[in-house]
């Protein structure tokens, strides 16, 4: 197949998840070429466990931020893209709220032939049971104000989610300036692409530390949006295909089996 994957993660204090996490992603990508890129901006004992982590597995690196936590995560996903070698990018959160287990068949839309590849909660056989009611107030809250300002995420079931897979060449021109932590509605808006397919997946309880979400991350996003109404490109000619679970299934078994 030829084609290796990158799998960004950025960290923020998350000492408890980070080897859990790279053990459920060599699992998952059992096989096949991948790496992951650990982007650190933790303030605890999170850089430690991660250098040991690194020196024991070749799959991980990872590149500690001084003074740098206050510019967002999205900043940090950005660095790690940029820093990645892979043919594919990846950008999924260390807390195992978003599972390794999907980036095989996220891996399989790729070879496919999709320019980039969107897992869902929200399609059948998907679900946001991981997230509690306020949670899931915030998120469908944030996810309708994204699709009503952007025409980008208007065809994107989930736009906000933060678990995305793409071509690397698709950065190749593209204007991001990414604030807070929404770094795929920045990638949805401002880079050219033509197929992305939606695939299901769970979104899962949160392994162990506590969420990073706040009010400084709700105003960021708004001022996001704000942005990348000014900024963003025509996506209308955009395809977007959904799998069902049983087609999601059947593709990764004709891929990467």
């Amino acid at each position: 197949m030829g084609k290796k994957l990158s799998i960004v993660v950025p960290t923020f204090n998350e000492a408890g998840n980070v080897g859990e996490l790279a053990k459920q992603v060599a699992e998952a990508m059992k096989g096949l070429d991948y790496n992951i890129w650990f982007i650190d901006d933790s303030n605890d004992e999170t850089p430690g466990v991660l250098e040991e982590l690194c020196n024991n597995d070749k799959h991980c690196h990872y590149h500690h931020r001084e003074g740098e936590a206050q510019t967002g995560l999205a900043t940090a996903v950005i660095e790690g893209f940029n820093m990645a070698d892979g043919d594919f990018l990846a950008c999924m959160d260390a807390d195992l709220q978003h599972p390794p287990r999907v980036l095989r068949p996220m891996y399989a839309a790729m070879l496919s032939g999709a320019d980039m590849c969107i897992p869902s909660r929200l399609i059948k056989g998907g679900s946001d049971g991981g997230l509690n009611i306020v949670r899931k107030v915030i998120s469908g809250t944030a996810r309708w104000i994204g699709k009503l300002s952007l025409s980008a995420l208007r065809n994107i079931s989930d736009p906000t989610s933060g678990l995305f897979m793409f071509r690397k060449d698709m950065l190749e021109g593209a204007d991001l300036r990414p604030v807070g932590w929404k770094i795929m509605v920045e990638v949805l808006a401002m880079c050219d692409y033509r197929l992305i397919v939606e695939i299901p997946y769970e979104f899962q309880d949160r392994n162990s530390g506590e969420s990073k979400i706040s009010k400084s991350a709700t105003i960021d996003y708004l001022k996001q949006l704000t942005d990348l109404r000014t900024r963003g490109r025509n996506h209308d000619s955009v395809l977007v295909t959904r799998w069902s679970p049983d087609f999601t299934k059947s593709m990764v078994e004709k891929y990467c089996p």
